[in-house]
């Protein structure tokens, strides 16, 4: 028989069906993502401050993200719902019962009503817009929570013109790409549950296009440590999303030997309720800017 090895190569290089293949590939595993001017820091990690900075339980106030600011946090995240008539704000829980004096379900109540709640009896509930607006080098992960909130986050982000410091993250691959695409310019992006399974999955079967093909819509994976007794982030997955030219946060982490460790490790970025303490472990890493 005859040496079929160079059919078996694929056709030359710079051909036009050499372009056919590559794009074939680009669609199987994604194509390279241009790094999104968000994830441009001095520092290289990626330093989160989980609903701001606030020891005393006013998560996702103005106030606590102020203090993230002050600390010198230049990321912080939050989360969006949205009122009855269509204000997103920044709120974590789907109800005001928890982090408010005040008790009902947000989508259920106007901003008038909302914007009347104080957050630990002190703070008002803000508006995203107020989050993306009043730091206007503040970059934002917005974990938008519900379907109803995504075109008053997209508003929000339109009208502060944030699209170069806003990551949008959501537990629902659906919920994220319907943000995304009605933004009139892209923003940084950071993987579902499901999307962060099949890498999982793909990982640990030893299929790195598979892997990559996982992630071929986000630019990040946001992840715990830890799910249960399941190891998420270790040496190996770090590599495999690196591989795939995706970075690497890891939530919610407070203890400092951890946050050295997952550094170690060579993770992109650390979610933290402990700024303070994310702060003195950058310092003496030499890695704060």
């Amino acid at each position: 028989m005859g040496d079929d090895r160079a059919s078996r190569a694929g056709p030359p290089p710079g051909t036009r069906e050499d372009g056919a293949v590559n794009a074939r590939r680009d669609l199987e595993d994604g194509p390279a993502r241009a790094r999104h001017a968000y994830f441009d820091d001095p520092s290289g990690v990626v330093a989160l401050a989980h609903r701001g900075f606030a020891l005393d339980g006013r998560e996702n106030s103005l106030t606590a993200f102020g203090t993230a600011v002050d600390l010198g946090f230049r990321y912080v995240e939050t989360d969006a719902h949205a009122t009855s008539d269509g204000v997103a704000v920044a709120l974590h829980d789907d109800t005001l019962d928890r982090t408010t004096d005040a008790e009902g379900v947000v989508s259920e109540l106007p901003w008038s009503v909302v914007r009347r709640a104080r957050i630990g009896g002190v703070d008002p509930v803000p508006r995203l817009d107020d989050v993306l607006g009043t730091w206007p080098h503040l970059r934002v992960n917005v974990d938008v929570k519900s379907e109803r909130a995504v075109l008053p986050v997209v508003a929000a982000i339109e009208r502060t013109r944030a699209h170069d410091r806003v990551c949008v993250a959501s537990f629902s691959a659906a919920r994220r790409r319907a943000t995304v695409a009605r933004l009139s310019r892209p923003v940084a992006t950071s993987a579902a549950t499901g999307e962060v399974a099949r890498f999982l999955a793909a990982h640990r079967a030893h299929l790195p296009r598979l892997a990559a093909r996982a992630l071929r819509e986000v630019d990040a994976l946001q992840v715990p440590a830890a799910q249960g007794r399941l190891r998420v982030v270790d040496a190996g997955t770090v590599a495999a999303a690196h591989a795939a030219g995706r970075g690497v946060h890891v939530w919610t982490v407070n203890d400092p030997a951890e946050m050295h460790r997952l550094l170690d490790l060579g993770v992109d970025g650390i979610v933290t309720d402990r700024a303070d303490l994310l702060r003195d472990v950058l310092r003496a890493r030499g890695t704060w800017v």
